[in-house]
């Protein structure tokens, strides 16, 4: 049986920021739902503002694939069942909330240093926002309504 939009968002929180407080989960729910609501570029393009195609979108979240570099993924989304503040989470993301420091921003990921590059992803398109926990978070920029 498939994961309903509520379920799918609560497991994507807890697994890419279930250590990082409340707004760190805020932050990643406030990413996701910026992917799906975007008008433009390659989310728009690729998930066309559907939940689950943003999620399982290749190469997008480490937690919603079994396998990553050729090695079974100990942490998923089917691992480990969200808890209540998951489901609180995605119940407000759902709902049109975002976190405002977050902007619009549609990337995040933990440097594991103690500064963001200013540029993610790689190719340009992201431009650092702000830091909230150990995620660094880049809103997008004029390149990436090109993708």
């Amino acid at each position: 049986m498939a994961y309903s939009p509520r379920e799918l968002l609560a497991r994507i929180i807890k697994c890419e920021a279930g250590g990082e407080g409340e707004n760190g989960m805020k932050a990643v729910a406030s990413v996701v739902m910026n992917r799906v609501n975007v008008p433009y570029g390659e989310y728009q393009r690729l998930g066309q503002g559907d939940l689950r195609k943003v999620i399982f979108q290749k190469g997008q979240f480490d937690c919603a694939t079994s396998v990553l570099k050729g090695i079974a993924n100990p942490q998923t989304i089917w691992a480990s069942p969200p808890e209540q503040i998951h489901y609180d989470i995605a119940d407000w993301a759902l709902a049109g909330n975002r976190l405002y420091t977050t902007g619009d921003s549609l990337w995040y990921f933990n440097p594991f240093i103690a500064t963001c590059p200013y540029t993610f992803p790689y190719n340009g398109t992201g431009r650092y926002q702000i830091r909230v926990g150990e995620h660094c978070f880049y809103n997008p920029t004029a390149l990436y309504a090109k993708t």
